[in-house]
């Protein structure tokens, strides 16, 4: 859906495509609680990712075009940060209705809770189309130039090497935790409240600090840190629960903390005129990367009789040197936007 929406985002008045995103969004959802079959829930999930994916897109787009590039990483962090806590919040919550209630109690909730988003976002959000003034009337002609954009190019391989590097390591996190490092299944959700909490908590701080001492600076700070703390995890085996528990807060907090000045780089990297249509690739690059990662994760890690994870390390490395190369792409990734006063959200 990214792929097909993306050469028409910057056509439109952004709040609209929003909205429009959002409400297919709280469909598919509630299409999710109805669903009587396997295949039924597969369909309605799928409604649910097409239009996430615009939304997420949009968003960015948003953020990338009402906030001045001068504080676009602390724009970025308030953005991270309601995700951390969605995450931190969300799924012991969801866990823990499906199983007091039904299955499809969370998926109810998500949904009411849509229609009262939906509605603030009508109410609240001004129109958005600054960006129109520049647009090109050939818009299939201006998407195609911008597939053409070195600079886009470099910066979406710069957001693929950086979604490698946390991808590699991600999906089998949890059962690396539970069968090598010890920390009982049944605390198993206090890895993410933790994670989340502190992802919460110091997303700000990130965005801030990239402001004030510059994007490439924080982000290869944050990348050292991550590559630290990922080796760690990947490599030390059994462990207290009170150690998985900092690891794994230092782990969230450094390892996506780094998206942070990471997207204020990709909201850069083109011209305003553009951005709906880049971020709309950017979604598609982030997640066709973590699914080709997590299958190579899948290929390269086996399982021993005594249960354990074997390979693990072996993708703590390769999270390493995805990382490293994201820093040097980064380096690489040109500035497209000057920086002004804050630009008015709507004309006209």
């Amino acid at each position: 859906m990214g792929l097909i929406t993306a050469p028409f985002m910057d056509r439109f008045d952004r709040r609209k495509v929003l909205l429009l995103a959002y409400a297919g969004f709280f469909v598919g959802t509630l299409a999710c609680a109805f669903s009587t079959t396997a295949e039924m829930l597969l369909v309605a999930r799928a409604i649910c990712g097409a239009f996430g994916g615009v939304s997420g897109a949009t968003i960015m787009a948003i953020v990338g075009d009402i906030v001045p590039p001068q504080r676009r990483a602390s724009g970025m962090g308030v953005i991270m940060t309601a995700f951390a806590a969605a995450a931190a919040l969300g799924v012991p919550f969801g866990l823990y209705l499906a199983q007091k209630f039904r299955w499809e109690m969370p998926f109810f909730l998500i949904a009411g809770m849509g229609v009262l988003v939906w509605l603030l976002i009508y109410v609240t959000l001004p129109p958005i189309r600054a960006h129109l003034d520049d647009t090109p009337a050939h818009h299939f002609k201006a998407f195609f130039e911008l597939l053409r954009d070195a600079n886009a190019g470099r910066a979406l391989l710069f957001m693929s090497a950086l979604v490698m590097g946390h991808f590699a390591v991600i999906p089998l996190l949890a059962p690396y935790l539970v069968s090598n490092a010890g920390l009982p299944e049944n605390k198993l959700f206090l890895i993410y409240m933790v994670g989340g909490v502190c992802s919460a908590l110091t997303a700000p701080l990130c965005g801030r600090l990239a402001d004030k001492f510059g994007r490439l600076r924080v982000f290869a700070i944050l990348i050292a840190v991550a590559c630290v703390v990922t080796l760690w995890i990947a490599t030390s085996g059994r462990m207290p629960v009170w150690a998985v528990l900092i690891s794994a807060g230092l782990f969230f907090t450094f390892a996506s903390g780094r998206f942070i000045p990471a997207q204020a780089i990709m909201s850069l990297a083109v011209p305003s005129q553009r951005r709906g249509s880049f971020m709309s690739l950017t979604s598609c690059t982030r997640d066709l990367t973590s699914g080709i990662t997590s299958s190579i994760g899948g290929w390269i890690v086996t399982r021993s009789p005594t249960g354990q994870l074997v390979n693990y390390d072996k993708l703590g490395w390769l999270a390493v040197a995805a990382s490293l190369i994201s820093l040097w792409l980064a380096s690489r990734v040109r500035v497209q936007e000057v920086h002004a006063p804050e630009p008015s959200v709507a004309h006209g």
